[in-house]
């Protein structure tokens, strides 16, 4: 029988528990104490400025690299010695029992009533920076991508637009489709994103040609950090698989569509996809995520089910996460006219197909070894309705005609009196992503952003 869920639930999930950080016991903020995010940033940006790890709190950051030299980290939660706390991979190589005591530490550090910090102002202005005073980076220099097509939903109306009659393939309800990315080309959130070139071949076009892409995309996803790997050719069975899942944080996989509908064919995601992938600096570790597991995707009876290494009773209990999630765009011109960002889509991690469990557990059942620090890549989130939609190809889709052409495409009305069928330069887009249950703190993921320029 699968584990209760609530069973995992200990007093760092009390929605009574506040900080003396006033700023993380707002309703609104992203990262109350309950949550604890891990956060990489370095203060100037400089290649001789060594990178540090963190947890977020409330709009502040504590440097978890400063604790350990000014010895408040306890000495048996330094990795690398005495007055040592190396970077991200070192705790994510330490695995998710380790960042359990490193998690209980911190909130024991800035729980209210705990007000030796606080008190302590030479030691806070060590210890503590504002987030908007950094310069957040990505989690780790992560040296391998893979992006997955979990989304069912996602997959149908792609797939529908290629073959309406058939929009699955056969494979899909069996097996976890994937791709390796390029991690070279993953970025932090508010990097400026460079319009790729590449080749495109317009439908009446003689042949193809070279030149920046006019059909850029974005694509919202959730990313997995790996914690522990595994050896070569020791698959991580399903079962196991959260003690290899160090936590989440919000992807955008941006797409050229006219580079990948002309050189898809036969292999798959190349040029289209390697130019930029941004990942959000902020990585919701799976304790914090413990009150908002939910069931896998419910496959009906007598449709297809999983082969037995993609079936496990405590992944179908819990497997999931309530997440929800949002896309926003800023123009250039909404800039100038001080206009909010406008919300293109909404909707839910829930929705998700394969889990992220299952994902792993496919991933590794060849052989293949994971490294601590390693991203997967949920694919394009979409859920069942257009608002749902997680990419401006599905939202822009408005079907094929009587004659089983498609239609042209209806673009997306901005409050600027714009309209956008795909990217145009200095469109800005903004994902956002929290959990919010009844009963528990929200906690949210902070922003995974990036604009548009010019080659």
């Amino acid at each position: 029988m699968p584990t209760n869920p609530e069973s995992r639930l200990d007093q760092s999930h009390d929605q009574n528990l506040k900080s003396w950080v006033e700023s993380a016991n707002l309703p609104s903020s992203d990262f109350p104490i309950q949550n604890l995010p891990l956060v990489t940033f370095t203060f100037d940006g400089k290649h001789d400025e060594p990178t540090r790890c963190g947890v977020a709190i409330g709009d502040e950051i504590v440097d978890l690299m400063a604790a350990a030299e000014e010895g408040v980290l306890d000495e048996d939660l330094q990795i690398n010695g005495p007055d040592s706390f190396v970077d991200a991979y070192d705790l994510m190589s330490a695995g998710n029992d380790y960042m359990a005591e490193l998690r209980s530490w911190a909130i024991n550090l800035l729980q209210a009533g705990n007000m030796k910090l606080a008190k302590d102002k030479k030691l806070r202005t060590r210890l503590m920076r504002r987030i908007d005073e950094v310069i957040p980076l990505p989690p780790m220099a992560i040296q391998n991508y893979t992006d997955f097509y979990a989304s069912i939903h996602h997959a149908t109306n792609v797939g529908g637009m290629f073959r309406p009659e058939n929009p699955l393939l056969p494979n899909y309800k069996h097996v976890p489709i994937g791709y390796h990315g390029r991690a070279s080309s993953i970025l932090a959130s508010g990097s400026d994103i460079v319009r790729p070139n590449g080749q495109t071949k317009a439908d009446d076009a003689p042949a193809p040609s070279f030149g920046p892409s006019t059909m850029l995309d974005y694509e919202l996803e959730i990313g997995a950090l790996i914690a522990m790997g595994n050896e070569l050719a020791e698959p991580i069975a399903l079962a196991e698989a959260d003690d290899f899942l160090f936590g989440l944080c919000l992807v955008n996989d941006w797409s050229a569509r006219d580079i990948q509908k002309w050189e898809y064919q036969p292999l798959g995601p190349f040029l289209a996809k390697n130019f930029s992938t941004t990942i959000s600096p902020f990585v919701i570790t799976l304790a914090a995520l413990e009150p908002f597991r939910c069931p896998g995707a419910t496959r009906p009876e007598g449709d297809t089910q999983p082969l037995e290494y993609l079936r496990h009773a405590e992944d179908a209990a819990r497997g999931g996460f309530d997440i929800n999630l949002e896309v926003l765009i800023r123009t250039e011109q909404m800039r100038e006219k001080d206009q909010k960002a406008f919300r293109l889509s909404k909707g839910s991690f829930r929705d998700m197909y394969w889990t992220m469990g299952q994902l792993l557990a496919h991933h590794t059942s060849g052989g293949c070894n994971m490294m601590p620090g390693d991203l997967i890549a949920s694919g394009t989130i979409s859920g069942p309705t257009r608002e749902s939609r997680g990419c401006l190809l599905e939202l822009s889709w408005n079907g094929h005609g009587p004659d089983g052409k498609p239609l042209p495409r209806t673009p997306i009305e901005l409050p600027s009196g714009e309209k956008r069928t795909f990217l145009e330069d200095g469109d800005e887009i903004i994902m956002r992503a929290w959990c919010e249950r009844p009963g528990f703190r929200r906690i949210g993921f902070g922003e995974c952003s990036g604009m548009i320029v010019g080659e």
